[in-house]
């Protein structure tokens, strides 16, 4: 096969994966160039400088902004009782690069990037900088061909589910805020119990409760035992302080 008719395949291979992906989220992009400049790595562009393609980049740059701004709206919305310090904090760890890969590798990233062979050749495909990179570009991309409204429908799908379950509340520590609460108060013991485990090994889900004298206070899910302990902790909180 010849060099341009690879080149062809691998991108219709890609595009198609693309298209599949955005039609499970029931999104259709009205600029196709700026869908496939959100998955092009600058590694692909410099093996293809006659076609005049353009990376993600400066989408990544716009994405980051977009990012910021819909999880401080939904953290600001959601959590109440959080004050500004904990609300950046919580949002630092949504929006950093471990976080960011969470989510594009929860949607296979990997496989629709635009990657020069030399990249490829070195593993960039699943490089955690890479992935999260691209996740931004394509968030900054969806804003610019649909809106804000379009970009928070897809982070309710994505992205807000993870903050909801407990998965980033190890950085705000709500056990050890628990802990401290009812030693104030002097209401009792507490203790925590994993009343369910399921799912595969790389996606498993955890349901813990929180017990104050025995008595359920509260109850979360996580992607592990701790962070459906500190998703109860929250509840628990919560229903303390109300």
């Amino acid at each position: 096969m010849s060099g341009s008719k690879k080149v062809k395949e691998y991108e219709k291979e890609t595009n198609d994966r693309l298209h599949q992906f955005l039609e499970e989220f029931s999104i259709t992009f009205k600029n196709e160039t700026l869908l496939k400049q959100a998955f092009t790595h600058s590694s692909y562009v410099n093996e293809h400088r006659r076609e005049l393609k353009e990376d993600y980049e400066r989408l990544e740059f716009l994405g980051d902004a977009v990012l910021e701004l819909m999880i401080s709206q939904y953290l600001f919305k959601h959590f109440p009782d959080l004050s500004e310090g904990d609300m950046t904090k919580l949002r630092a760890a949504i929006v950093c690069e471990t976080g960011l890969v969470q989510f594009a590798s929860s949607l296979s990233f990997e496989d629709k990037i635009f990657l020069g062979r030399g990249e490829e050749a070195t593993g960039g495909r699943k490089r955690p900088a890479l992935l999260a990179d691209v996740f931004e570009a394509f968030i900054g991309a969806l804003y610019l061909d649909q809106g804000l409204n379009t970009v928070n429908r897809f982070l309710k799908l994505v992205v807000y589910p993870r903050i909801s379950d407990g998965t980033f509340s190890h950085v705000m520590d709500f056990k050890s805020q628990l802990q401290e609460t009812i030693q104030r108060k002097n209401l009792g013991e507490l203790d925590y119990d994993v009343v369910m485990e399921k799912g595969p090994t790389h996606q498993r889900e955890f349901l813990s409760k929180v017990l104050l004298n025995g008595e359920v206070i509260g109850s979360g899910r996580g992607h592990s035992k701790k962070d459906s302990e500190q998703s109860a902790a929250r509840e628990a909180l919560k229903s303390i302080d109300g």
